[in-house]
């Protein structure tokens, strides 16, 4: 090799050019035996300048890094010899002469995070399209607006007291009926399905071939998780996925010491690394996982919380179902589910809301072909797709929900895989508060990115499906605001004075304690059938006490509409690794 290489040096040819007419017979150094040799010093130092001429992203997917020239040739270090071959035309090209000189992935990785971390930490800031991103709300902005509204409102009531009662019953009403059908009709579809899913799920038949497993890799963004980090890392190391054809980043904030200590004391495996993100002008998920985005190589990219047990072959399961899936499936959602549901009566109540959403209403409406807003774990993506789109909205704080949309306009589908992720169901009231504010507040902001252009979404979506978006928008984030008047109902239901009694035309006042009650009978159905399973029946008797459930999103809207003002990008961080496990394995987490 030295000799091939002194004698590029002294010919200036590619190194690639340089074939014997004869085969030659190294004794046993055949190129695997190369690979593995020590081969040339990779000492020196990177070059940044020469690094830009080959392109930051090139040097980031293929793992390649020149360093300061020695005379007239660019040493250019790279994991292993076949890629550098593969490069070396193009190197040429932008460098002059280059030879190989080998260097772990991690260190070269390390060396272009030394040099480009400042640059990689603003574009993970702007990598959504202006218009399709939410970086431009502004609070005070904001703020007027709300002031303009309630002004005019309360200038409307003042004057026609009578219809402006009549106003606020009709759309309460309207999207009371709206939201229940919609849930309802999904929960029905999913619900026909149901022993065909069961059977899915519990089968023991082994799935059809497949190709090449392709290579995935997870970003698990962390912050502030001294508390659950060694057993993150426990059971991401129970997947059940060849270790060469995965890789998990563990995403630490740059000043979050604490957990990075937490992870050097866990001895992470050679397939899991830590990537540190340098501070920016907000301090999000989606911000951090656009900066580490760049650090992947996966075909697919999923996404765990740090609380999370994931079933040991779900990303088996994942790989399978994208081979059998068309290009235009993008997005894969598992389910979720908690492995602390007997902690407390609020995650009892969670976990039948998880179970209602995730197992039946979500699964119902892809199976319709609605749009969806994913969850924030257990998804994953296709590479291509997600590049294709500007991966996150860095300053949205429910960006799960933002991408499910975006996908969506530009032409994906999502679909739903049978495998569970158990989390931990936040166990305190005012912990869930915090956490469900900082969700209502994200789709309050999701909704009116979208609906800038509220005619280009109707065409990007289709009559039929923007219908639904403002449902599960709009209209849900009106029952969290508008509660209040929706438990006024129960007065009617009962034969109580209520307001509606004397300005309402004759019949409305009855139309609407039969529609209030056939609601609440319709939400309680679907809330029970997505627990009446032989693990789950028991949570069954703890469905009414949904009713002291639901009022507290109530509260959490009214914390998460007055941070739109001011605090839009704020992320309430909620606190894991609180509960002490002894529950079952995720892959039995069947309700």
């Amino acid at each position: 090799m030295e000799a091939a290489t002194d004698l590029r040096l002294r010919c200036r040819a590619p190194l690639s050019s340089l074939r014997p007419k004869t085969p030659l017979r190294l004794p046993p150094s055949s190129r695997a035996d190369f690979d593995r040799a020590p081969g040339p010093s990779s000492a020196g130092r990177a070059d940044a300048r020469a690094l830009d001429r080959i392109g930051l992203e090139t040097a980031l997917s293929q793992r390649v890094l020149p360093m300061e020239r020695a005379g007239w040739v660019t040493p250019v270090a790279c994991t292993d010899i076949d890629v550098f071959t593969r490069l070396e035309p193009g190197l040429t090209a932008r460098l002059g002469p280059v030879v190989f000189r080998r260097k772990a992935e991690r260190d070269i990785l390390a060396e272009i995070e030394r040099l480009r971390a400042p640059y990689l930490a603003r574009r993970a800031e702007t990598r959504t399209p202006a218009r399709e991103s939410c970086r431009g709300w502004s609070g005070a902005r904001t703020g007027a607006i709300a002031v303009l509204v309630a002004s005019l409102g309360l200038a409307v009531t003042l004057a026609w007291p009578r219809a402006a009662v009549l106003a606020l019953a009709a759309w309460t009403a309207l999207t009371l009926v709206s939201v229940t059908l919609l849930r309802s009709l999904g929960a029905l579809v999913e619900f026909r399905h149901a022993r065909r899913m069961a059977r899915t799920w519990t089968s023991r038949r082994p799935d059809p071939p497949l190709g090449p497993l392709p290579r995935i890799s997870l970003l698990v963004p962390l912050y502030r998780e001294t508390e659950i980090a060694s057993r993150l890392v426990e059971r991401l190391g129970r997947l059940a996925y060849p270790r060469h054809r995965m890789e998990v980043c563990l995403i630490l904030e740059a000043s979050d010491t604490a957990t990075a200590d937490a992870l050097d004391a866990a001895s992470l495996p050679p397939f899991m690394r830590v990537v540190r993100v340098p501070d920016g002008a907000c301090r999000t998920k989606p911000r951090a996982m656009n900066y580490a985005f760049d650090f992947t190589q996966g075909d697919i990219v999923g996404i765990y919380d740090a609380e999370d047990r994931p079933a040991r072959d779900q990303l088996l399961k994942i790989a399978q179902a994208f081979s059998r899936a068309g290009p235009e499936v993008a997005c894969l959602q598992g389910v979720l589910d908690f492995y602390n549901p007997r902690q407390s009566w609020l995650t009892r109540c969670f976990t039948i809301d998880y179970a209602a959403w995730f197992r039946l209403v979500l699964p119902g409406l892809v199976r319709l072909g609605f749009v969806i807003p994913l969850g924030g774990t257990t998804v994953f993506f296709r590479r291509a797709a997600l590049e294709s789109l500007g991966r996150w909205d860095a300053q949205n704080v429910t960006e799960d929900a933002d991408l499910g949309l975006r996908l969506a306009r530009h032409g994906f589908r999502c679909a739903f895989v049978p495998t569970v992720t158990e989390e931990e169901a936040t166990a305190s009231v005012p912990a869930w508060i915090r956490q469900r504010s900082r969700w209502i507040k994200g789709y309050w902001v999701t909704w009116a990115v979208h609906m800038r252009d509220p005619l280009r979404l109707l065409g990007d979506l289709g009559p039929l499906r923007f219908i639904g978006v403002q449902i599960l928008f709009l209209g849900t984030l009106s029952q969290f605001v508008l509660a209040p008047v929706l438990w006024s109902f129960w007065l009617i239901v009962f034969g109580l004075p209520h307001p509606l009694t004397h300005v309402a035309p004759p019949g409305v006042v009855p139309a609407l304690a039969a529609l209030f009650f056939f609601c609440e009978v319709a939400t309680m159905a679907i809330l029970a059938a997505s627990v009446a399973t032989p693990r789950g029946s028991w949570l069954i008797k703890w469905v009414p006490l949904m009713h002291l459930y639901f009022p507290l999103a109530a509260l959490a809207s009214w914390k998460g509409m007055a941070e739109l003002v001011t605090r839009p990008f704020y992320w309430d961080k909620t606190q894991h690794g609180l509960t002490v496990n002894r529950s079952r394995p995720a892959s039995q987490a069947h309700l």
